[in-house]
């Protein structure tokens, strides 16, 4: 038998590619996170799983000072994949915060859950959104939803004490790939019994430019001194809608703090990855320096050498403002 003409066994070995990537195209659809399961992962790499929620990583940046008569943070993330809904993933560029001494944090979330208004204590899971929280000044006294303004009838809040007595404002919206920046602004001041207080508002931008209100938060004070660090965190946590969520391979960029419209001078900055104390986690990311950046690679689950399991990033300005 004679063999069949090259050009005959090439379109033989393309249309089988074709074949096996539409296969696959349908198999996996568009899902680029997808890894083996935890469990999985983890006998490979012959570690325990601690107990969720997962802290994968935390970044921060040591100021040289503290911001005075602060009004403005803005922190650039970037995704580098779109990241389903059946992950639980939070990327929180703005990880803890400090104005005279007040707590809050906030980012994004795949699954954002909450009450549905004031009143309703029923929690509800819209899907993607954005989340600004804040605790009370002690973290023991309850703080009510009087501190909490919605941006629209969509957003869901809550306030509880299972973290430390907390109130909290959250908006859903379709984020996906790309790079976002995560504001937290300074608004309107009014007298509360007699006490100066003053309201934060939180807004992210998306790729394209649009401005996604999510809610403002009331803290006590009108003067503010942003204190002199900054971190941001990625996490895999756990919902009633989701109580065990894998972890998506994903890879996840934080611009250099802005405070009221610059860049803030820095001491140093590092990275920490919590395993087996306080918010532990299984060992499954990387921070690299990237210029201005802070670069974060999630993927497999790994034996982490201990010497570098913190470790500094020397990221540097790659322009003047």
């Amino acid at each position: 038998m004679k063999n069949p003409p090259l050009n005959v066994v090439a379109q033989a070995v393309m249309k089988f590619a074709i074949l096996v990537m539409g296969l696959a195209s349908t198999t996996f659809g568009e899902n680029l996170c997808q890894q083996p399961s935890p469990e999985e992962m983890a006998k490979a790499a012959g570690v325990t799983l601690p107990k969720s929620p997962w802290h994968l990583v935390n970044i921060w940046w040591d100021f040289e000072k503290p911001v005075e008569h602060f009004t403005l943070l803005e922190m650039a993330v970037s995704i580098d994949r779109d990241v389903p809904s059946d992950y639980n993933l939070y990327i929180s560029p703005c990880g803890i915060a400090k104005i005279n001494d007040l707590q809050f944090y906030g980012g994004l979330q795949t699954n954002i859950n909450g009450w549905p208004s004031k009143v309703s204590r029923e929690r509800v899971f819209p899907g993607k959104g954005a989340i600004f929280s804040r605790w009370s000044s002690d973290k023991k006294t309850p703080i009510g939803l009087d501190h909490v303004r919605t941006a629209g009838d969509d957003c869901v809040v809550e306030s509880a004490g299972y973290e430390g007595e907390f109130a909290s404002v959250r908006r859903p919206f379709a984020w996906t790939k790309g790079t976002y920046i995560y504001q937290i602004i300074k608004g309107e001041t009014e007298k509360i019994d007699g006490v100066e207080c003053t309201w934060f508002k939180c807004c992210v931008i998306d790729p394209q430019g649009t401005v996604h209100e999510v809610g403002s938060l009331r803290f006590e004070g009108s003067d503010f001194t942003f204190w002199a660090r900054h971190s941001a965190f990625v996490e895999v946590y756990s919902t009633a809608k989701i109580p065990k969520s894998a972890i998506p391979k994903v890879n996840i960029s934080f611009g250099w703090p802005r405070l009221n419209g610059q860049q803030v001078a820095l001491k140093k900055t590092s990275a920490y990855y919590p395993h087996d104390s306080g918010p532990a986690a299984p060992d499954c990311a990387w921070v690299k320096a990237d210029g201005e950046t802070c670069s974060v690679e999630i993927g497999a689950i790994f034996k982490r050498d201990e010497a570098k399991r913190r470790h500094d990033l020397p990221i540097r300005r790659t322009q003047s403002e």
